[in-house]
Order: structure tokens, then sequence, then C-alpha cells
């Protein structure tokens, strides 16, 4: 480190330093949080910012931007400092004084949505890697849509050796290479240090192996040698493969006792440290001020991009396609979107088709698809079960980025990462494909999507025991409660055709969350027969699909999915016994809990209503809508291997287990 000190201090270097010496003064003030990276990787972040990042401070959110993700989530000083330094409005120095503490915009971890310069919510490792693989996506795909003179950017990440480890890193980086996404470079923080010391202890991985076997094109680098730096971003931008650049650091460059070792990777320098450091970089200023030149010379920086912001502008004044392009970046849907689907349902309500949810699913898609050129789509090696694709709706490929699917393989993971990405870009609403019980591969990126609330539509099918023969393994029962319990996730679990359609519709039009669609393998019949009114019944979450009759209500029956037309069935049944019960569907328990207490009283039935719970699924959750005198049938363990109706019968799932139930809590 002591050769690399002394190499002269041109003003390149000292813009660097600046990012160290803020990074160490927020650390050090914070009392907590990670120098080590921002200090290590400050002279890549400084020639990518200052030569080749194609981006303007005056508008962060400018469509043709670059696109930069710190995946390394944990150096977030090294994100919060090049904002503060390029001049981005809403990140001056009180925020960097502020990092970690409640109300700042310099949260521990970039958050998306507290400054329009975060691209993304990173923190779990390799996430951020994947979710820029999407990005790079979207980027292609709406190129061939709008071409390049709206859309030409690239996207860059700068990723640790944590990203590299974490299994998302290798289902993204092989989709990646497979795709040929030649607009995206991961810069790799190579500082060969870990949490526990040495990479050594746990890695022996090459990473320059491993990408080059995933098709990308790799170099490694001395990274605090600016002009090998600048050279090798250079080779990055002409190449046809996505990049990896192997950046040779020391982490916490400038520390004298620290530097090097793990001992700067998530705790402050301490004072005498931090004063070390200071010294050795040079840096005679006091905490958290700059010297004029090298504040100048980065306010020049964030300024570089500004005529070529212009000349995008006057581009898409000009272009056939401004209309469209504006909406799609802006996340309007067209007028009259959902006319198609709505004729659907129409057709739907006349004809009664009795379908899988699955199925009904594909047929909403047939209307939205042709409707909604934003829209997506794409399945993880399941897309004759999942039936996520239509006739006509051709798959994106290697050179041709113009179709409106995408075939992830089996790589749930990288999906909904990459998914998570084409949203946060803009211009493409994504919707992807799995099994239900494969969301537990996905959910640290369902997380994020819930934590940043975008637009992401998840088709998880084969949604229970109704799956059959497959066996426990497959049968999902504890997802629908573990996806439930996520803040900001819609699920919908629709009973037929028509819910089916109506859900799709509300997840199309949802702009602050993700949702998810759980939908059966097996025929369900159909139960909606309202038609006339234009009203999107599952809106509110649950309704009555169909009161007592003969007498005051005495039982509500309340169910989701397949097991919607069971309680019809269980009500029949009571009814010809006598008993006064109400059939309750509810699709969506988000959508429910947000109606006023006294429809959901309405719906559920009052008090001395006796309130009966069925889904083939645990019954976590439900307490809320049954009360506690309510009853539940439902699973209470892991399923089996069998055809579904022998299953819905071994378990107890039946409309005569239901009767029976009714009837012994109310003495009958």
């Amino acid at each position: 480190m002591a050769a690399l000190l002394a190499r002269p201090a041109t003003t390149e270097r000292r813009m660097a330093d600046a990012i160290r010496v803020l990074a160490l003064d927020a650390v050090e003030q914070a009392k907590s949080g990670h120098p080590g990276m921002p200090m290590g990787m400050a002279d890549v972040a400084t020639v990518l910012f200052s030569r080749f990042l194609k981006f303007d401070a005056a508008d962060p959110r400018w469509p043709d931007r670059d696109r930069f993700v710190l995946s390394a989530g944990h150096g977030s000083m090294l994100l919060y400092a090049l904002l503060h330094l390029t001049g981005h409005a809403g990140m001056g120095m009180d925020q960097l004084r502020a990092f970690r503490q409640l109300g700042s915009h310099t949260a521990g971890h970039p958050e998306f949505g507290e400054h329009p310069g975060i691209e993304t919510t990173t923190g779990p490792l390799g996430q951020g890697l994947a979710t820029a693989v999407g990005m790079a996506i979207a980027e292609r795909h709406l190129a061939a849509r709008f071409g390049k003179g709206l859309v030409d950017h690239r996207t860059w990440v700068i990723a640790g050796d944590g990203c590299l480890m974490e299994g998302i890193s290798h289902e993204a980086a092989s989709l990646a290479g497979h795709l040929g996404l030649g607009r995206l470079c991961v810069l790799f923080d190579d500082n060969a240090i870990s949490i526990d010391g040495g990479t050594e202890l746990a890695c022996s991985d090459d990473a320059l192996k491993r990408f080059a076997a995933y098709g990308w094109a790799v170099r490694r680098i001395d990274g605090h040698d600016h002009e090998a730096i600048a050279a090798a971003l250079a080779w990055a931008q002409r190449s046809k493969k996505p990049t990896l650049i192997a950046c040779r650091t020391i982490i916490g460059f400038g520390a004298p006792s620290k530097a090097g070792t793990a001992a700067t990777h998530g705790s402050p320098l301490g004072p005498e440290e931090a004063k070390g450091a200071r010294a050795a970089l040079g840096w005679t200023h006091p905490p958290f001020e700059l010297p004029g030149d090298i504040a100048g010379a980065w306010a020049a920086t964030g300024k570089r991009g500004a005529e070529a912001r212009a000349a995008w502008g006057r581009r898409l004044a000009r272009a056939r396609d401004r209309a469209a392009f504006s909406r799609a970046m802006s996340g309007a849907l067209p007028e009259g979107w959902d006319k198609p689907l709505n004729d659907w349902i129409a057709r739907a309500l006349a004809e009664k088709p009795k379908l899988a949810t699955r199925q009904a699913s594909q047929k909403a898609l047939e209307a939205l698809v042709p409707a909604l050129p934003e829209l997506l789509g794409g399945s993880a090696d399941l897309t004759g079960s999942n039936l996520t694709q239509i006739k006509g709706q051709a798959p994106i490929a290697r050179g041709d980025f113009a179709g409106r699917y995408i075939h992830y393989g089996v790589r749930e993971h990288a999906m909904a990462a990459a998914m998570n990405g084409m949203a946060l870009h803009g211009g493409v609403i994504p919707y992807g494909g799995t099994f239900l019980v494969f969301s537990d591969y996905m959910r640290p990126a369902l997380r994020l999507a819930a934590l940043m609330r975008q637009r992401v539509i998840h088709v998880f099918t084969h949604d229970s025991i109704g799956l059959g023969e497959d066996g426990p393994t497959h049968q999902p029962v504890e997802h629908l409660a573990a996806l439930r319990a996520m803040p900001n996730m819609r699920v919908f679990r629709p009973a037929d055709t028509v819910e089916t359609a109506e859900c799709w519709a509300l997840a199309v039009a949802h702009t602050t969350g993700p949702s998810a669609l759980a939908l059966t393998r097996q025929g369900v019949p159909p139960l909606r027969s309202d038609g006339g009114t234009g009203a999107n019944r599952s809106a509110r979450g649950g309704y009555v699909l169909a009161e007592a009759e003969g007498a005051a209500r005495q039982v509500s029956l309340i169910a989701t999915g397949s097991e919607v037309g069971l309680a019809m069935e269980a009500r029949a049944a009571l009814k010809a016994a006598g008993i006064a019960a109400a059939v309750v569907s509810l699709p969506s328990f988000e959508l429910f809990a947000a109606q006023d207490a006294a429809y959901r009283a309405l719906v559920l039935g009052g008090a001395g209503v006796l309130r009966v719970g069925i889904e083939a699924a645990v019954g976590f959750g439900w307490e809320r809508w049954l009360g506690a005198e309510g009853m539940f049938i439902g699973m209470r363990g892991f399923g089996a291997s069998a055809p579904f109706e022998k299953l819905y019968a071994h378990f107890g799932i039946t409309a005569e287990a239901v009767v029976q139930a009714v009837k012994a809590r109310l003495g009958r």
C-alpha cells in the first residue's frame, strides 16, 4: 500500500480520496457502518463516474441514463458520497452527517425511494447483481421496441466476493451470459476479504474462469491504477459479451494498520486509525469538509452528461413513438387496456367454462398481452405447466430482444430478481411463472420487490394438494400464509375463470407493490353468474358469492380458490339440512383487510354467525377472519402422493366434512 500511496496526487486521485474520507467520516460519526469497501473501490468508482458513466446529476431519473447498481450494498457510503460529490439535489453534506440515522436518505444499505439516484435496494448480497441483469434485459428489449435513439445505455455493477459466493449470482450470471447482455459490466471488488477473514477460509473458486464459462468476457486489473481501470472500462464498452472486471483492491485503503484486513469491513476505523488514514492520504481538511478544487472537479463530473441528456431530449421531441415511450416509462397503462379483458369476462360469464385457474390465467393473458405492449412474460422452465405464454408471443433470445417472453430456465431466484430489475428500469411490466412451492426459492427477491413497492406479477400455479400425484415435495401448504405475511405483497387466489381475470386486472393496475396469483392445476367449476354491471367484485378482496336462503344467515363459509366450489356444495347440503349458510369468496386477504370494518362484518357475518374458513393450506392467518369461535377446514401438515380427489378426501377437505363439522358445532 505504501507504494500506491506514493503515486502522484493527481486531481483524479484526490477525487477518489474525497470518497474515502467522506466514507470514514460518516461511519465514524454514526459509530457503525462499513468503511472498507468504499475506501477500497474509490478509485474504480471515480474513474467510472468521471470518464464513463452516462448520467446527469440534474436529472437522476433521465430514462436513457446508465444504471449504476451497488450490489455490495453494505458499502453504501460509496454511493452516497458519489451522489453528494456529483451535486445530486437532496444529498447534501447534512445527509452524510446523518448516515444511518432515522429519517435520513442515507440508510445503512441503499434503499430505493430514499433518493432518486438510488437505482435499487441492495444489501442482501448478490441481489443487486441479479437485479442488474433484469435492467440490462429491459434496456435491450426497449431498444428493440423504440430504437437506439431513445434507448442506448449500459448497466454497471459493483459487486464483492460475497455477491459472487451467493447462489443467485450463479443463476443470474448464467442467464446473462446465455442472452449475451453486452451492455452489462460487473466490477468485482476483488479484495479477498470477508467478515470472518480472508476469503480463502471458505472459497477457492476462480471467479474469472467461472464467468468465462458462462459466456462472459473477463479481465483482471489493479483496482488502484486509474489508467488500467480506464482501459478495462473502455474494453467493456467494446465487448459484445457481458463483462466481469476483477479489480484487485485493498479493503480500507489508506488505513495505516487495518487496511487489507477484515477489521475495516463492518466497523468504524476508530479515532486514531481514522486520523492515521487521513495522514496517509495527505488529507488535511476537517471531517466533512472538501477543498474547493476537488469539490469543483466533482461538480463538473456531475454536469458531464448535460449535453447528452439535452440531445436525447431533442431526439425524444422528434420521435414518432414519443407518446408511447413516455407513457411506458411513466408506468401508465394505455387507454382502453382492459376492454379485451372485460370482453373475455363477459364471454366467460355467458359460456361458463370449467377450467383450471392456470388455464383461466392464460385466457386472461390472451386478452392482456396484445393490449399491453409493456407486458413481458416468462417462466422458470415451466411454460407448459404455468401457461404463461400465449400464441404468437415470441421469446427473447441472444441478438433478438424484440420478443416478449423469457425462458429463464431453472433459475427461479434469478427470475424474480431480474423481474425486479425490469420493473425498476421502467417501460416494462414483468410477469413470470413457476410452481407455488418454489416461491421459497425466490423469497429474498420477492421481499425486495415488496420493500421497493415494484409492480412485478408472479404466476404461481399448482397451488395446493390439488396438484395430486407429484406429492408433498411439490404441494404447497404453508406458502400462502408465508406470502400473505409479507408487507406490501398482494396475494390473489381466484376461485374460477371470472375471478382469475379480475385478479389479473387488479395485478396489472397495481403500481405500488408486487402481486402473486396462486392458481390451480385442477379444473374448477364456474361460480360467477353476475353480468352486465362491469364491477370487479374481487377488487374489495372478498364478497358474498351466495347469500343464505330461506332464513337469516347462520353460517358463513369463507373460502379461496378451488375450495370456493367446495363451499358452494356444502351450502347446498346445509340448506337441505335446514341450516342457512352463505358462501364468501375471499380472493385477496390484503384487499379485504383494506376495506372498512362495516363492509367486512357485512361480508363475514356478524354476531351469532358461525364463520368457517376453507382452504387447502395451513390455517395460519385465518384467525383474523374467523375470530375466536370460528372453525377452519384445511391442511394440518404436509400432503401426500395420490390423485387429487383422493387427497381431498384423505385430508378431510370435502363438502361432506364441512357439513359434518358445522352440524357438530351447531349441535344438529
